[in-house]
């Protein structure tokens, strides 16, 4: 949980502008949170950077199932807990840090009302994989159960990457202890539904795979075979139609800066028309209504799935929805630079990732 405390006396500041002020920054940030630790507790953070306990130790199973890597954020002082969310601050944008708060307090309103057993709800983690600096390559690994960040950071070639990594949320709607109503993960529906809204009939009945809302088949903490060649490519889209599919994924490569993001972006497009989008499940926004959606993007540099999540896992809490539309897991990796090519992905311990099977094809339902 991001407390209010917690919140409050963090320092404000701007995000940075170019890729070069996040690096230097969040590495000074990363010393600065080092330094407030003792020395059992660095040993506790820091791994060498091509350690392979990287790839096994996020997943979207709570902290009790797979074991995460690092220093749980629960067992640190209140000085300490500011120090490792400065670490975050200086890397996210504003908009995406916020986005991070939204997740950890989702999971803390399920462990604090919901039916859910699960008292590692609210539990997050972070290490870093090499020593902090704006002169090597490094990774700030941070997550829980609906967050799984992998950042890896190299001043030496100007470049930060955020494959692979986890966003979810449950329930995707909740009230803050203020009142206000939070959707962290709004940003995904509304891309993703202007994306989907912007094709014509023909696209939509070759994007889509089907009522049945799939789960990920390629989970958190797990290997991958990319599976691709799917629905509709981005050489049959417009111009138009390609920007708004690179809205939706700037949703998981635009968490930093603007130029970070940028660069990522125009990497992605070179390789647009090879890319291949597959859409199942509802087809209008209306969360009333049906099961939710999923939807894959994958091509040589981009794979992304959305999937609601049927079911609720135990987490129910009165009032709110915590299944379907209301429970969102999705995940973000480079086929050609996860953990930027410094380990290869194996199992995740524990319980490792869940998968499922692709839904099957389809006509899109009226309405």
């Amino acid at each position: 949980m991001v407390s209010e405390s917690t919140t409050t006396e963090r320092a404000a500041t701007d995000s940075a502008a170019t890729t070069a002020e996040t690096v230097t920054d969040t590495a000074a940030a990363a010393e600065a949170f080092l330094a407030t630790l003792t020395a059992e507790q660095q040993e506790q953070v820091l791994y060498s950077y091509d350690d392979a306990t990287k790839t096994t130790s996020w997943s979207n199973f709570p902290v009790t199932f797979v074991e995460r890597a690092g220093v749980n954020l629960a067992d640190l002082t209140e000085e300490q807990q500011t120090a490792a969310l400065g670490v975050l601050e200086s890397l996210l944008s504003d908009e995406a840090y916020a986005t991070v708060e939204g997740i950890m307090n989702g999971d803390q309103f399920l462990l604090e009302n919901s039916t859910s057993t699960e008292a590692s709800l609210g539990q997050y983690y972070i290490a870093f994989f090499g020593d902090p600096s704006d002169t090597s390559a490094w990774e700030v690994q941070f997550g829980g159960h609906h967050l799984g960040i992998n950042a890896t950071l190299d001043g030496t070639a100007d470049a930060i990457t955020f494959a692979p990594t986890h966003l979810g949320s449950q329930p995707a709607v909740y009230t803050a202890a203020d009142g206000t109503e939070v959707q962290p993960l709004a940003g995904m529906y509304e891309t993703a539904f202007a994306f989907y809204d912007s094709l014509t009939a023909e696209q939509q009945a070759a994007l889509y795979q089907g009522e049945e809302v799939s789960n990920l088949t390629c989970a958190p903490g797990g290997t991958c075979d990319y599976p691709t060649g799917t629905g509709i490519a981005g050489s049959e889209l417009t111009d138009e139609q390609k920007q708004l599919l690179l809205d939706v994924i700037a949703n998981w490569v635009g968490l930093a800066d603007e130029e970070t993001t940028a660069a990522a972006l125009a990497d992605i497009e070179a390789t647009l028309d090879e890319t291949y989008i597959n859409w199942s499940g509802a087809t209008v926004y209306d969360m009333t209504q049906g099961d939710g959606i999923y939807f894959q993007i994958s091509g040589p540099d981009a794979f992304i799935e959305f999937s609601n999540q049927q079911g609720s896992a135990g987490a129910d809490v009165t009032g709110y929805t915590t299944g379907g539309w209301g429970h969102i897991h999705t995940i973000y990796r480079d086929p050609s630079n996860d953990y930027a090519n410094s380990v290869t992905q194996e199992e995740a311990t524990g319980m490792g990732g869940m998968g499922g099977a692709a839904a099957p094809g389809g006509t899109p339902p009226n309405g």
